[in-house]
């Protein structure tokens, strides 16, 4: 890898980040445009292992409404995406629910749980 270049989408700023393989560095990447630390911080995690928080709906019953949003409590790999929506598919839940109560715990046995985003009676 030559160099690769990313927009930091941690604050407003939105800089503009430019990584290079640097093996004299800890982290072994040189990262260029950042302003703040903490672009650099994201830089290469987005490149080395990407992740996101996922948000999305399960099937819920006994209340007034058929779908109860959920979301990850921490961000799971990129990767897992898929597998965890074709799980979430598959969920159904009965009412009522408090927002914050786990769904599923341990999802993937990536040490995230899916949660409830709010709470239906």
């Amino acid at each position: 890898m030559d160099k690769r270049e990313m927009i930091c989408i941690v604050c407003p700023v939105g800089c503009r980040l430019t990584l290079y393989e640097d093996a004299h560095r800890e982290k072994g990447y040189r990262v260029e445009g950042n302003q703040c630390r903490r672009g650099e911080d994201y830089g290469i995690k987005e490149l080395v292992n990407p992740t996101r928080v996922l948000t999305t709906t399960v099937k819920i019953t006994n209340v007034s409404l058929n779908r109860l949003p959920v979301r990850t409590d921490k961000p799971i790999p990129k990767g897992k995406i898929f597998e965890c929506m074709d799980i979430l598919h598959q969920v159904e839940v009965q009412g009522p629910i408090r927002m914050g109560d786990i769904i599923i715990e341990n999802i993937l046995h990536t040490g995230v749980n899916i949660i409830a985003s709010r709470s239906m009676e």
